[in-house]
């Protein structure tokens, strides 16, 4: 893969997201394009999360957050199911050399007691090897739902007002944050859906709550540099006001 860096967009640095999300849709609609299984489809896409990822971090990103698997996907084929967990699981131990090659730290957000254990061990594994990286990190949602981490989130904050260790009355934004999945995380800059949908899909709701979202035609085995290059292009055209006026921005 060629070098590549911020220069080749024509961006100023500082007009560049620091964390770009991403809803990865159309692997198996692309797979049934081109005749294939659905399986081929996600395993074509797993090529273009790589390439997407590195592409990303060497443009200047610095955390890439990648929608992988939703509550709501236990709906599938278990035939399905069980292929993309095999994909995660030979996913991470073929790639892993590569993010810590690059000191790439490995994150999930979502709740992973419900994956098969040998590919929930897998993941804890590889995020415990890239902890101590800081500088560009990876965050994979698995068994992810928004909806289902705000409700989490909830019980906690009850239970620790009813335990004495949390003042109701002082619960704010800041607070609740804190026991959401993404505590530790930037809220994202700049949501990326592909394959011409426009929703979030339970996706980071309450993060992303002031993101700029761009929506490509692109189905995901097909999202090129071009493609992201161009959501980059138009993020730093954009003016994030974060509901102030022009003139408060000014000042």
């Amino acid at each position: 893969m060629p070098e590549i860096s911020v220069t080749d967009i024509d961006v100023p640095a500082e007009r560049l997201p620091r964390h770009v999300a991403f809803i990865m849709d159309g692997n198996g609609r692309w797979a049934k394009a081109h005749g294939l299984p659905r399986a081929q489809g996600h395993l074509r896409g797993v090529q273009t999360v790589i390439d997407t990822v590195e592409n990303g971090f060497r443009l200047g990103v610095k955390t890439i957050t990648l929608y992988a698997f939703s509550v709501e996907n236990w709906n599938r084929p278990r035939a399905e199911i069980d292929a993309l967990m095999a994909l995660l699981k030979t996913f991470l131990g073929e790639y892993l050399p590569r993010l810590i090659e690059n000191k790439i730290r490995l994150r999930t957000i979502g709740d992973l007691s419900s994956l098969p254990a040998e590919t929930a061990d897998a993941i804890r594994e590889a995020c415990a090897s890239t902890a101590g990286f800081s500088e560009t990190e990876l965050v994979v949602a698995l068994n992810y739902s928004s909806r289902a981490e705000i409700v989490a989130a909830a019980k906690n904050l009850a239970a620790a007002a009813v335990a004495g260790t949390l003042d109701p009355e002082k619960i704010d934004w800041d607070t609740l944050s804190k026991f959401l999945y993404t505590a530790e995380i930037s809220d994202p800059d700049l949501i990326i859906r592909t394959s011409g949908e426009m929703r979030l899909s339970n996706f980071l709701m309450l993060q992303g709550a002031y993101s700029e979202l761009y929506f490509c035609d692109a189905l995901w085995p097909d999202f090129s540099l071009e493609d992201f290059k161009n959501a980059l292009r138009h993020y730093a055209s954009r003016e994030r006001r974060f509901g102030k006026t022009s003139e408060q921005l000014a000042h």
